[in-house]
């Protein structure tokens, strides 16, 4: 049995630490972190625009259901629908607290549900708990009266020949007249709030009193990446007009984070697939190979030792050293995963591959930045906080004729394909795929990040090799020409 879920209520901003604004990753990651208060959690989208309409997140077990917008994945409304399995309290400045419903308790004064019929009465919202409000306002479609206050509105059943527009509130609803459900909102009513609930712009959860109380400083959360293309990239902070850079290829680790705070967790990769053609083409030549060569993009990342596995076919030790000086180069690669802001930042040394070019050819900088959509259905849901984006420079034409829309985080992938083939045509033909499976046999991972590489019929590494190729030829394009792209 759930333990009874005990919450203040802030009439516009929250529902005990439920605040309206907070994101669908801080939301979900703090109710799974709980189970004995919440122990079922239902999530409802739209399979086939999950990032454009509501997400809704039900809790059967404490009668309560949480609505966020598509596109920001931003908690915007709040709804107890049901009063017996949670205790909501009011409590005024200078005054003492006030119960919606009083819970029962046990012998050792345990707070537990109230009766499933029990429900906070019209006289009792409307005199003692909020206190004396406007007239509300009747829809005839659904059969209901809302009775609203400022952030907070209450539905109570009522039938179409029970309502007369001449009369008042108090004359139009029984004193023992129990709602339906409760609303918590931003606005100063609910007829004003729906017009702007789902795009108004929330204040910064930072900003409420019950949540700022600690010592921690946060920095404030990234709303948009603007992708500005030759490896700059702007990113803007949420609720200020404050922005800062990052230039990929230049970034220094010191620098992200000056600007983003130290990273949730450092992750080092374990992708060995190209171990054996860096051993060949090192073997080849009979000498060790060149660090740069080796730290590509996404080559292997792994520290530790124990994972290269020996084989009795590489016994001399020119081999030993080859393997020894592999591991030592990319001892320093790592991603640092943000997950409450959205993004990962691979921190590794650069290849300059045009058009960048590094000015720290031999330090540890940003080399990549990979943005997360947090798909609703997706393999990697809820792992990081929605990061939206926008590909500046496939803006729309200046043109007042142009049809074409702003390219970002909601655009359906096909345009971004078709944009982006425009963009790049002149490089497009290079084609390169790596399968990022789970394992040997398995399907590739579903994935909310985007793969701008053209489709291929199969999931195996592609390159252009000419017909008349040697297998020297092939095996050093494959060897120094490789890149994977996640």
């Amino acid at each position: 049995m759930a333990s009874l879920f005990s919450a203040q209520l802030h009439p516009g901003r929250a529902l005990g630490f439920l605040v309206l604004g907070a994101s669908l990753h801080d939301i979900l990651t703090r109710l799974k972190a709980e189970p004995q208060r919440f122990p079922k959690l239902d999530l409802m989208y739209t399979p086939t625009d999950p990032v454009k309409e509501q997400v809704v997140v039900g809790l059967p077990a404490n009668g309560i259901r949480l609505r966020f917008d598509g596109p920001e994945q931003r908690l915007r409304l709040i709804e107890v629908i049901d009063f017996s399995k949670n205790h909501i309290f009011l409590k005024p400045a200078n005054d003492k607290e006030r119960d919606l419903v009083r819970p029962s308790s046990t012998a050792q004064g345990v707070a537990v549900p109230a009766d499933p019929n029990s429900g906070p009465t019209f006289r009792h919202i409307y005199q003692r708990f909020l206190g004396p409000t406007y007239d509300g306002e009747y829809m005839p479609d659904a059969e209901i009266y809302v009775l609203s206050y400022p952030g907070v509105a209450f539905t109570f059943p009522m039938k179409k020949n029970e309502y007369s527009s001449s009369k008042d509130v108090v004359s139009l609803l029984p004193s023992a007249e129990i709602p339906n459900s409760m609303a918590v909102f931003s606005g100063e009513s609910w007829a004003q709030a729906r017009e702007t609930m789902w795009t108004e712009i929330l204040p910064s959860i930072k900003t409420f009193t019950p949540l700022a109380k600690g010592k921690d400083v946060c920095p404030d959360e990234v709303s948009l990446v603007k992708i500005h293309g030759g490896g700059k990239l702007q990113l803007f902070r949420k609720w200020t007009n404050n922005f800062f850079w990052i230039f990929l290829g230049e970034t220094t680790p010191q620098q992200l984070v000056a600007e983003l705070g130290p990273p949730d967790a450092i992750y080092r990769k374990n992708d060995q697939r190209m171990y054996i053609h860096k051993l060949r083409a090192a073997s080849n030549t009979m000498a060790r190979p060149n660090g740069n060569d080796l730290k590509r993009q996404d080559d292997l990342t792994d520290t530790d030792a124990s994972s290269h596995p020996a084989s009795d076919e590489y016994d001399d030790s020119a081999d030993e050293a080859i393997e020894d000086d592999l591991v030592a180069n990319v001892s320093g690669e790592c991603f640092y995963n943000y997950f409450y802001l959205g993004f990962d930042v691979l921190v590794s040394t650069p290849t300059a591959p045009p058009p960048f070019k590094s000015t720290l050819p031999d330090r540890q900088v940003a080399t990549k930045l990979i943005l997360h959509g947090n798909v609703p259905g997706s393999y990697p849901f809820n792992r990081h906080r929605r990061c939206r984006w926008e590909i500046s420079y496939l803006s729309p034409s200046s043109s007042p004729s142009t049809t074409i829309s702003i390219t970002n985080s909601e655009t359906p992938f096909p345009q971004i394909e078709e944009r982006l083939r425009e963009a790049w045509k002149d490089i497009y033909p290079r084609k390169r795929r790596l399968n990022k499976s789970s394992g040997d046999g398995a399907q590739p991972r579903p994935n909310s990040k985007m793969d701008f590489t053209p489709p291929l019929p199969d999931s195996y590494a592609y390159l252009s090799v000419p017909q008349d190729a040697t297998f020297k030829e092939v095996d050093d394009i494959w060897t120094t020409d490789f890149t994977a792209y996640i």
